[in-house]
């Protein structure tokens, strides 16, 4: 008798250390990524890939083109969500129906882009000037219209550089002392929300504030005259007057780690002295706040100090701010340390989104893949700022991967309906309901009826 999916019963495979185990495989009609879909449903309410499509060129010249430029940027994008890094398993892909059903159009009921087509999707259609351009826009882009569904007061901006270690020969790669490796050194700017506003490939022996007017500039543009509360932060590596002056000239309120010197230390002497008596059993911490003009500063400027004692440890720990806010000093540090946040978000960009995998062999092409990863993170925090319960609203990037996009199915197809016979592990039947309850929520309303 044939089996109800489609294959004999005695072409199953059996299991000896239990007899009564049996493995089927039905190809194509199973996959491991319907999770997906839920991403898919987050991109369509949000208009996402309708301005990427507004903003990239199709270079193409042939009249045989199988797939649309924007169903294979979504095959990119999607596929990064899912955790595979790179082109290389795009045949694999193609042919799964969560990914067809994602990428639309003529893949729905044929097959997604080979690995061949995304490669040169991606190293030659994507890395011209043109395209890379609006490529590194596109993750602003797409922020402004989230922010039409997510009002806002203001905005505070996070700066920080990473490192993405390479191997072999990659035109642009170089040995960092710092990092102690051969690496790309890319720039990133962060909103509040952890939504990656821009970010920049480098070369791996930069500073790591090289080209950060390049990068910051755009974004700071973006927001020019929307909020009048506009903050920046950013440790010692932008500790540069031209930083200051860029964030005053524009109305941002700056707080920057300040490397420690002598003439500083002597600011706060009285603070480094040991307390008299036996060592404290608790953390014990001292502000201070003074003004200081270093030699390359054409203006003096507020500093805030820290100091804490530590039990059972011999010196304190000092640290500071240069800073424009006028908050007392223990309100500026905690502003401060919230910066902590943006080392974090790096932190699941490259273990959720992988996007320190930058393997091609020319500097364009991993530039490509750089901005590609980030609308992948971008489109990952929008479902976990947006669309997720409360019950799971904490989940990592990471957890949101293994629990969220990789839910089993079954694809069966009845009469004009595909229908995904989704598994209830991580995510049940209610929590997913709830999840595109809160997506259909984002559509924009249509316009009441006229009286």
């Amino acid at each position: 008798m044939a089996h109800p999916a489609g294959e004999s019963e005695s072409d199953a495979a059996r299991l000896n250390f239990d007899r009564r185990l049996k493995l089927e495989f039905h190809g194509s009609s199973v996959t491991s990524d319907a999770g997906l879909l839920a991403y898919r449903e987050l991109d369509d309410a949000l208009g996402l890939m309708a301005i990427a499509g507004q903003a990239l060129a199709d270079g193409r010249t042939g009249r045989n083109g199988r797939h649309d430029l924007i169903g294979m940027l979504r095959q990119s994008v999607f596929g990064r969500l899912a955790g595979y890094e790179d082109v290389n398993d795009a045949d694999r892909l193609g042919r799964d129906p969560a990914m067809r059903w994602v990428v639309g159009g003529r893949a729905a009921t044929k097959q997604a882009a080979s690995t061949s087509q995304m490669g040169r999707f991606e190293t030659e259609w994507l890395a011209n000037d043109a395209n890379l351009v609006a490529l590194t826009d596109l993750g602003g882009r797409w922020i402004d219209r989230v922010h039409s569904r997510r009002p806002l007061n203001g905005i505070v901006l996070d700066m920080d550089s990473s490192v993405s270690e390479t191997y072999g020969d990659q035109e642009g790669t170089a040995y960092n002392g710092h990092f102690a490796c051969t690496c790309y050194h890319p720039l990133f700017v962060f909103n509040q929300f952890g939504d990656l506003e821009r970010c920049a490939l480098r070369s791996g022996n930069v500073h790591s504030a090289h080209g950060w007017k390049d990068v910051l500039e755009p974004v700071v543009a973006r927001y020019r005259g929307k909020f009048k509360r506009r903050y920046f932060r950013a440790d010692a590596a932008f500790a540069n007057p031209e930083v200051y002056e860029f964030q005053e000239a524009e109305g941002y309120k700056y707080a920057i780690r300040l490397p420690a010197n002598r003439i500083l230390q002597q600011r706060i002497g009285y603070l480094l002295k040991r307390p008299v008596g036996r060592p404290p059993g608790e953390v014990r911490r001292y502000y201070a706040n003074f003004r200081y003009q270093a030699q390359s500063w054409k203006i003096p400027r507020r500093v805030v100090a820290k100091v804490e004692w530590h039990p059972g440890e011999l010196y304190p720990r000092v640290g500071f701010i240069v800073t424009n806010m006028t908050r007392p000093a223990e309100r500026v540090v905690a502003f401060y340390n919230k910066r902590g946040t943006c080392e974090q978000w790096i932190k699941e960009g490259k273990n959720a989104i992988k996007w320190t995998r930058l393997s091609c062999c020319s500097f364009a092409a991993n530039a490509v893949r750089l901005q590609l990863h980030a609308l992948a993170y971008n489109l990952a925090n929008f479902m976990r700022t947006l669309a997720l319960p409360e019950a799971i609203k904490q989940w990592s990037l990471t957890s949101l991967r293994e629990k969220l996009v990789k839910i089993g199915a079954k694809v069966a197809h009845h009469g004009r309906y595909v229908i995904f016979q989704m598994a209830e592990v991580a995510v049940p039947k209610e929590l997913f309901q709830e999840i595109l309850r809160l997506i259909a929520e984002l559509r924009p309303q249509p316009p009441p009826a006229p009286a």
